[in-house]
């Protein structure tokens, strides 16, 4: 597994991230035990992945205690990513934001503390507060670095103008927001920012949540419990729609001897070297098919191909629900 850097600070990680929020939380109640996710993370760790990405509000608070507990005793190499700044409890569905200097300080802590581990390598704001100054918030972040509790820091899902004053605060390393054939929005405006700023770029849902691996043919296919369901992607004429492009996307991955999740990752890696996807799944088959697009060559005309069948604005529907899409690039 070769490395990229995120960031003009000094940051290097693995061009593959491993993206654990599924492990406990949203795609099913029932996807895997916190040992089985321990497991996934010790396969991910023996075959070179050494950027591992949780949040607080992953289970909520459960998915860092996995990856704590997964990475004890492996701890040396391993950057750990995670993020503060959106509100969740347990047992309910209503979510806030907090970028207040005193929550960032204190959930810090609290992230410390459940990751078992004395400084967090990569710490983002996952949210941006449109109640706090950015200014502030990155302020107390760059003061956890100041006191050791945090290496480098990171935003997501931050606008183009935010990110450009947070980052005369202090320098911002990695900005996460999702990005994949089926989320092309950032190559307006958000990915020429990163590169003038020199900002590393981690791109989320890199497959689609799970759409661009072929694994859905109907909404049925989806669990009950599943958060998809309620996605205007996976819904109605939408679904339909949508299933057209990754068909497209299927037959050219076959002619190139891959399967779709490997071409659609290795087309994201193919968008420069500051953009590290962090593709995540609950499977380990899976997760040793995602390590191995690092091996698939994109030619010119592989990347030309792919523009045909999925430019732009092809994908059909909103990424989240509307009472969700505020939050959005903040």
């Amino acid at each position: 597994m070769r490395v990229r850097p995120l960031g003009s600070q000094g940051l290097t990680v693995t061009e593959l991230g491993l993206g654990c929020m599924g492990l406990s939380d949203f795609y099913s109640s029932s996807a895997v035990t916190e040992p089985q996710g321990i497991e996934l993370i010790h396969r991910a760790l023996d075959l070179g992945v050494k950027f591992l990405d949780t949040a607080d509000m992953y289970g909520p608070f459960t998915n860092e205690v996995t990856v704590g507990k997964a990475v004890a005793g492996r701890r040396d190499g391993v950057v750990i990513a995670t993020k503060f700044g959106v509100i969740r409890e347990p047992g309910s569905s209503a979510r806030g934001v907090n970028g207040h200097p005193d929550y960032v300080r204190s959930s810090c802590e609290a992230s410390l503390q459940r990751l078992g581990i004395e400084c967090i390598d990569l710490y983002y704001q996952h949210r941006v507060d449109p109640d706090v100054p950015i200014e502030e918030t990155v302020g107390a972040m760059a003061d956890l670095v100041a006191r050791g509790k945090v290496r480098y820091l990171g935003l997501s899902e931050a606008a183009p103008a935010t990110l450009r004053r947070g980052h005369k605060v202090h320098p911002i390393s990695a900005l996460q927001t999702e990005y994949s054939l089926w989320s092309r929005d950032p190559e307006d405006e958000i990915l020429p920012t990163v590169r003038e700023l020199g900002i590393g770029f981690v791109p989320y849902s890199p497959l689609g949540r799970g759409f661009l691996a072929g694994r859905f043919h109907k909404p049925e296919d989806l669990a009950p419990d599943d958060w998809r369901r309620d996605s205007p992607r996976f819904q109605g004429d939408n679904f339909a729609r949508n299933l057209a492009v990754v068909d497209e996307i299927t037959v050219i991955a076959r002619e190139k001897g891959c399967t779709p999740a490997q071409l659609a990752l290795a087309w994201l890696l193919a968008q420069g070297p500051q953009v590290v996807p962090i593709p995540g799944t609950t499977v380990m088959l899976r997760l040793e098919e995602n390590l191995r697009s690092v091996d698939v060559t994109m030619e010119p005309e592989d990347l030309a191909r792919i523009e045909k069948v999925a430019p732009h604005h092809e994908v059909l529907g909103q990424r989240y629900q509307p009472g969700m899409m505020h939050l959005l690039n903040g």
